[in-house]
């Protein structure tokens, strides 16, 4: 491993050295806080998964690499784990240790999809514009069930969508979402910025720049 790409490592998840719930972060595995959506199942959102440090790690190793060289460019894609960036195999390491730490039952992945190997094998980044979104919709079926979708930098309301009810979800900086099943398969999900749509708690959301990062599975069908 090259020596900046151990850098960016250490500072997004800690040296192997250090203690792994890195106590100065203030996010420690155990302090990782996973809420059911109960309106739909198999969505689960985590709202503190990565503390602002970490979340500035990410997004300095992203400018470093320049994937986003002009307003005209806002989408990254990598397939293939010997492709992915240096941070997203630990980053997927962090969530299925995450989960393995919770008590729920059900828990947040199913453990055949917990279990997997590797967990995710395909990224896409995202950067989106004040006003910028997203539409309703399922992902491709070549991925395979359980996605994971990293939120940085603005705050914003993820509305998910079935045939009679839509629910709405706060993502902020940091937070994590998990959708498996139902969540997967049988609700859209879409983020509106329109201004009447980025409304939580009865207070409209200041918007700015947002970065996502989504981690997903090649189907085992896909060539």
């Amino acid at each position: 491993m090259r020596e900046e790409e151990k850098t960016v490592l250490e500072q997004v998840f800690g040296s192997s050295s250090s203690d792994e719930s890195d106590s100065s972060d203030g996010y420690s595995d155990g302090e990782r806080d996973w809420e059911s959506i109960s309106e739909v199942k198999g969505l689960w959102l985590c709202p503190n998964f990565l503390s602002p440090r970490r979340q500035s790690h990410i997004l300095a190793s992203i400018q470093s690499q320049n994937w986003f060289p002009s307003p005209s460019i806002n989408q990254a894609m990598r397939f293939g784990l010997q492709h992915l960036p240096s941070w997203a195999p630990p980053l997927a390491h962090s969530i299925r240790r995450s989960i393995r730490l919770q008590a729920h039952n059900p828990p947040p992945f199913p453990p055949h999809l917990l279990h997997r190997e590797p967990l995710f094998d395909q990224m896409i980044a995202n950067v989106y514009q004040p006003g910028e979104g997203i539409c309703a919709h399922v992902d491709l079926l070549r991925f395979d069930d359980g996605i994971a979708i990293l939120s940085l930098e603005s705050d914003c309301v993820m509305h998910f969508t079935n045939a009679s009810l839509s629910v709405p979800v706060l993502l902020t900086p940091g937070s994590l979402i998990l959708m498996s099943g139902e969540a997967r398969y049988r609700w859209k999900h879409e983020i509106n910025r329109s201004p009447e749509f980025q409304i939580w708690q009865g207070r409209q959301l200041t918007q700015s720049k947002r970065t996502s990062i989504t981690l997903r599975k090649l189907s085992p069908a896909t060539p």
